[in-house]
Formats: structure tokens, sequence, C-alpha cells
């Protein structure tokens, strides 16, 4: 992860063998797998007669000509065609706070930065981030820091969405539309006319619906299901989503659709690796309840600060909020009893039938890989090199996912 090759005048090659420009680590990449050529047409990608095929978009190729930001899955390894990067140099938000959003960690307020200039205009935003990581916060907040604040804000879980209805409630329908239409009812982008909407979970859509999806983006014109009328809206998207990339490599996700969403494109980093941000937002969930937090510090705090918080933010503040119920008369974090309790290792994973399927999901994938990378790390005496070669994975992205799940 993070290896790159410059595309110069000459073809490079992309492959196990030393000779490659790119050379990978993936046991199921050929040693001379890929040939990427720079022309006036874009850049010519060409299989070189690779053992198992190079997929872009979903679909196995031979030589196919491509734009930037076009990405390829060779093996278990995804490469993507892209401009040489230029440093982003935003200092820092000096506030702790943006909306409902608090914070102290570097990594945040590095997003707050972000997020406020975006604020400031109309552009689209992309938000990506595991579940509980305060997504729909950051669109509200994007939305309350804008021109449009006095104009509506309208939400959508995608997930949440019955098969089948999902474009009548992003684009309306008209009576008569389908079995069940009784009358004609606003879609959620005319009830957002003028605001901003918020699509979460924009993974879940299925692919015919992205492509009006995208046509309503490019063209500011929604046509209510069963309609042959288009109706101009003025809306500000604000999307999220989760390994979005990846899944337009796979071919699950439109790539043009993915492009377009991403003008602003944020990770929201999970708590586990901002944990200096516990003791702030735990102050700021007691205050909204009546109680002065006082000084946090304590057996209180030590639990939470040594808790792996799969669930994120949400997980937290569920835990707060079970805090202050379990003590009737606490006035300060000290009186509170605090209960973190970690699965035991040995325990199944708990299925949340409370949460939409896809935050469900993400929450039991998230609970496998830190329970599978702890054991993992521990058996291999911290080696990760050792470790590495037993899961069957890169080096370099088994640290990855060791700094994402707090391991080390």
């Amino acid at each position: 992860m993070g290896r790159a090759a410059p595309i110069g005048e000459t073809p490079i090659r992309v492959g196990t063998g030393t000779s490659c420009a790119l050379q990978l680590t993936d046991e199921r990449v050929s040693r001379e797998h890929l040939e990427i050529e720079a022309t006036e047409g874009g850049f010519v990608a060409r299989d070189l007669g690779s053992s198992n095929g190079t997929l872009f978009e979903g679909s196995l190729v031979s030589e196919v000509t491509v734009n930037p930001g076009a990405t390829f899955k060779i093996g278990r390894s995804f490469l993507r065609v892209q401009p040489r990067p230029e440093p982003l140099e935003l200092p820092p938000s000096q506030s702790r706070r943006f909306g409902e959003l608090v914070a102290e960690s570097l990594a945040m307020r590095e997003v707050f930065a972000v997020l406020q200039r975006a604020a400031a205009s109309d552009v689209t935003v992309l938000l990506e981030g595991e579940t509980g990581t305060g997504k729909e916060l950051a669109a509200r907040a994007i939305h309350d820091e804008s021109e449009r604040r006095n104009r509506p804000f309208v939400a959508i879980d995608c997930a949440a969405l019955p098969t089948g209805l999902v474009e009548s409630a992003l684009f309306g329908h008209v009576r008569g539309a389908f079995t069940g239409a009784s009358d004609s009812r606003d879609g959620a982008f005319v009830r957002a006319d003028g605001g901003t909407i918020f699509l979460d979970e924009l993974t879940s859509i299925e692919l015919d619906v992205a492509s009006r999806l995208l046509r309503v983006l490019e063209q500011g014109e929604v046509r209510p299901v069963g309609s042959d009328r288009e109706r101009k809206v003025d809306v500000r998207v604000v999307a999220a989503g989760h390994d979005l990339q990846q899944r337009v490599a796979e071919g699950k996700f439109r790539p043009d659709l993915f492009y377009r969403l991403s003008v602003v494109h944020v990770e929201l980093p999970p708590l586990r690796a901002r944990r200096e941000d516990i003791p702030p937002i735990v102050a700021e969930l007691l205050r909204r309840r009546g109680i002065e937090a006082g000084e946090l510090r304590g057996p209180n705090l030590d639990r939470l600060m040594a808790h792996g918080w799969p669930g994120n933010v949400r997980e937290l503040r569920n835990v707060v909020e079970r805090a202050v119920a379990l003590s009737p008369g606490a006035t300060c974090f000290a009186d509170l009893r605090v209960a973190v309790v970690d699965q035991p290792a040995g325990e199944p994973l708990a299925v949340r039938a409370d949460l939409p399927f896809s935050e469900a999901k993400q929450a039991v994938v998230d609970e496998f890989e830190r329970r599978y990378l702890a054991d993992l790390f521990a058996r291999h005496d911290g080696n990760i090199s050792a470790a590495a070669r037993a899961a069957d994975v890169d080096r370099k992205h088994l640290r990855t996912l060791l700094k994402r799940h707090g391991i080390i």
C-alpha cells in the first residue's frame, strides 16, 4: 500500500518480478502482469498474459485505454492511475468544535479545517469512515455552516430503503406509477430543494439507481417515477459510504458517480486512532444531559481509554447514556457507574439487528478484523513480518490494519 511508479515516456510494467517498475508482493500477481503506457488519448493498459488476469470495472481486459482515476485489480491488489499528488497545505483548525462534533486530536482538527472550507462553498462532499464515526453529524454541520442553513436538510439512509422503492424515495413518484402508489409524492431531492441532501450508506444502492442519481447531480433535474417530465432542483449533496474506491475497482460502484461525488473527499478516523478525543466527547455528552463533567480522570476514564471502540463514537455515546441511567443523582463524571464490556475472544460475534443492514454488517467485519489481528499479533510476539507471512497478506498492509485497530 502506498507504492507508486511514475508513468513517463516509456511503458512501465507491474508484477512481482525485480525488473518491474512497480514490484508487488502479491503471490496471485504474475512476474510481469501488466504494462501501462501514456498516449495522447489516455493511458493504455495491456495484460501481459498473466495467470489470473486483469480486472477493470469488474471485467477481465486484455487491453484498454483509460483516463486518470481508473482503478485496476490484479490478484488481490488494487492499482489506480492518478496524477502525482500535490500536498494540500491546510493548517489544522484552531477550533475544537465543528457543529456537534468535538475533538482535541490533530487528526480531527485537520478534518475540521477541510470541512469548514467546504461548508463555505457549494461543492459536493464525500465522507468516508467506519460506522459510528459521526458522518451524519459532519454532514449536518456542513449544512449549518453554509449559506443554505435556513433551507431544508434531508438525510436519507439508503441502506434502510426497501428494495424497489429507492428511486421513489429519492426522486418521488406520480399516482399510479406502481402498485400501491395511490397518490403522487415528492422525493428527497425535491424536499431538499434549496438546501442539502445527505445520502448515507450510498454503497447499498443498485447500479441502475446510481445511473439516475448521476444524472440528477450532473443536470440538477429530477424525474419522478412514472412521470415524463423533469423537475429542476437546487440541492447541495453530501454523501457517505465506506471503501468506495475498492467497490469501484470491483465493479460494484459506478466510477463516474464516485468521482462526481468526491469533489471534496474526507476520511473520518475511527475513535481508537484518536483516543485523546474521548475526554472532550464525554464532557460534551454529559453537558447535553445537564451534568458538569468535572475533572475527567480515575478508573472511569481508564476503562474508556483502554477499550477498542469497534462501534466508535456511537458506542461511546451508548456507554455514557447507560452510565447516566444507572447512576441516578450523579453530579459529575466520577459519580457515574461506567461499564465497558469487551467481548471475550471465544464469544460469538454479536449481530446488531437494531441497526441498518450495512451498519450491522460493517460492525461485525470490524470486530472480526480486530479480534483476528490481535490474536495474530500476539501469536507472533509482535513480529509483523512473521505475522504477515502467516496471514498471507502484504507486510505494509498488515501494518496499516494493525494501526487502524489500535493494536500498534
